[in-house]
């Protein structure tokens, strides 16, 4: 879809003088002016005081009423991502239907007359899968990924030939909101350093989207030597407790001429499972915020608005040791996880309002929010029970255990069995060499094995290794009325529960509870909401957006795959207020043992992974 033009070539109604007031699609432009520090937009001085948003964290049907929020907190600019990994499932696959139209967000964006400044990798970060990378890419075992590698250049030319074109005709200068694109991201953090690997990608964008778009880099101060390239504007990264006046003085060594830019200025934080939910004060964001408007930077605040690590899309970082981001990605942001106007928002508003013009009348009040329950939901049964439909096509074989990626198992859960050849009569540790667990793992239910498993000192070998495709199961079952399981007493390990349930009032959105509940994935009619850990904590509730819900005459479907144990109890609840800070040492220390298991006699042994 090409961009809307200009409002003076969409109107027939305005009169001719005016028309020849406004810039028409070939006299604008969006261009650094070195001489004076500054950006020049169709000529005149501009700053921009931006926003963060990612469209693949927001449901499409709530796009227009984050960014019209955004428009009437006074930003007139968004920044945002474009995940490859999101877009581009399977190599040569490519997906930009729904909640995955770029075009349609950029078109959105245009709506609420925001200006764009587009961040398309091939790595993003942003707390998402493995940064943004297709995990596709993996199943070349020696891949060296953001490097001058060729096969990762290839891939990353291949993909880039098909994203760059479709937002070519939203760049500024050719009609559209697009005015500054971002090349790779944060990239001297990577360590890597490879400047062959920067100056492919910076001439991959030339050659794709011309010599007038403005591109750019954005480090912290410590990756400012390996992230910047000569012909990039430099930008630099930091929060409201960092040193603003020794950072700028810092870019300055790498950018003498031109404005100023904080391309992510922290609102707040994420948030890891097991650790407290992170904030940042309002004075500090504000005050930070206004001083950096006084030396006339232009800003990007990332984030002002979060959303939803919906699904299995939440990724993770490695400092020291694996912390995996909550499904929650609220950030402490000015407009909140369900799309509400927080405090921040009114207090970044107002200092918004001293530098330039915001638009007038109040913000939109906050969505109505309802409760319901508690629910007690039914056992549907073993996630073993169900390994027919779950894999239809049968196992895959191998010796030695196989990645996920190896069986284009992407992400989800994937079951790895075999049988022990001999008795075990006495506990015998089970154990993984090299670090080779890679991801969360039960024996009997969870892992993502990259080394053979050993049992004692015998290395198991001939594994039978299931993909599992729970999510087409959960929406083959969200279309049946399934009967209780007959077990005596409630299994522990993977299982089912369901509950169908009305909505007698008026739907609104409302945050899903489950108290007492341990680890595992939850669904509302289909929908997979994403991943719980009530016992690890902090996040307590998952955002349910009303459009999932069934209004009154019709029935509602929750679908849960609890991974542990469930309370005696097993009961849900919707709220109408999320949790998202409710942290157990004792919860914690339970959980980390859980890895160290030992096997006594049973097989056959199985394994499974998400």
């Amino acid at each position: 879809m090409a961009p809307k033009k200009p409002s003076c070539l969409r109107s027939l109604l305005l009169p001719l003088s005016l028309t020849l007031l406004l810039p028409q699609a070939d006299t604008r432009s969006f261009i650094v002016d070195r001489d004076h520090d500054r950006f020049l937009l169709d000529g005149a001085p501009f700053r921009y005081v931006s926003g963060s948003l990612h469209y693949f964290r927001v449901p499409r049907v709530l796009w227009a009423d984050r960014l019209l929020k955004m428009r009437w907190s006074g930003l007139n600019a968004i920044q945002f991502y474009v995940p490859w990994n999101y877009h581009e499932p399977q190599p040569g696959v490519y997906n930009f239907n729904g909640s995955r139209d770029l075009i349609a967000f950029l078109n959105e964006a245009a709506l609420a007359n925001l200006l764009v400044i587009l961040r398309p990798g091939p790595y993003i970060c942003a707390e998402w899968e493995m940064g943004g990378l297709p995990s596709w890419l993996l199943r070349k075992p020696e891949i060296r990924l953001r490097t001058s590698d060729p096969d990762f250049l290839a891939a990353v030319d291949s993909w880039f030939k098909v994203l760059l074109p479709k937002i070519y005709p939203w760049l500024y200068h050719n009609g559209g909101n697009i005015i500054s694109i971002q090349v790779e991201n944060e990239y001297g953090s990577y360590g890597a350093c490879d400047f062959s690997y920067m100056r492919h990608l910076a001439g991959l964008f030339r050659a794709l989207l011309g010599e007038k778009i403005l591109l750019f880099t954005t480090d912290g101060p410590e990756g400012l030597k390996c992230g910047s390239l000569q012909g990039l504007y430099t930008t630099v990264d930091f929060g409201p407790a960092d040193n603003m006046t020794k950072i700028f003085t810092l870019l300055r060594k790498y950018e003498p001429h031109g404005p100023l830019v904080n391309s992510e200025y922290y609102t707040g934080w994420l948030d890891y499972w097991g650790q407290n939910h992170s904030t940042r004060s309002v004075s500090a964001v504000t005050k930070g915020l206004e001083n950096m408007l006084k030396l006339g930077a232009s800003v990007n605040m990332y984030m002002f608005h979060g959303g939803t690590n919906f699904g299995y899309w939440n990724g993770a970082d490695k400092k020291g040791r694996f912390l995996s981001i909550t499904t929650s990605y609220d950030y402490d942001a000015p407009i909140s996880e369900a799309g509400d106007p927080t405090p921040k928002l009114f207090a970044l508003r107002d200092v918004i309002s001293k530098f330039q013009e915001v638009p007038l009348g109040p913000l939109p009040p906050p969505s109505p929010k309802m409760m319901v329950g508690p629910l007690t939901v039914h056992l549907v049964g073993h996630l073993l029970a169900f390994l027919d439909l779950l894999c239809p096509s049968g196992p895959i074989r191998s010796i030695l255990p196989m990645t996920f990626e190896a069986v284009k198992q992407d992400r989800g859960f994937m079951l790895y069995r075999t049988y022990m050849t001999h008795t075990i009569f006495e506990p015998t540790p089970f154990w993984v060499p090299n670090n080779g667990v890679h991801d969360r793992a039960y024996v009997m239910v969870d892992g993502g094995l990259l080394e053979p498993p050993i049992l004692g000192q015998t290395i198991l070998t001939q594994w039978m290794m299931f993909p599992l495709k729970i999510d087409n199961l959960v929406k083959w079952w969200f279309l049946l009325q399934l009967p209780k399981w007959p077990y005596p007493q409630a299994p522990s390990g993977p299982t089912f529960y369901s509950k169908t349930f009305p909505i007698l009032g008026s739907v609104g959105d409302t945050f899903l509870h489950l108290p007492g509940w341990t680890k595992g994935q939850v669904w509302i009619n289909g929908f997979n909401l994403g991943r719980y850990w009530t016992k690890r904590g902090p996040q307590q509730t998952l955002y349910v957006p009303r459009f999932l819900l069934f209004p009154r005459g019709a029935l509602n479907k929750i679908t849960l795959l609890e991974l542990e144990n469930v309370p005696l109890q097993p009961q849900v609840q919707f709220l109408d207020k999320p949790i998202l800070n409710s942290t157990s040492t004792l919860h914690r220390t339970h959980i980390n043992s859980l890895s160290a298991d030992t096997l006594s006699a049973s097989e056959p042994m199985e394994l499974s992974g998400h």
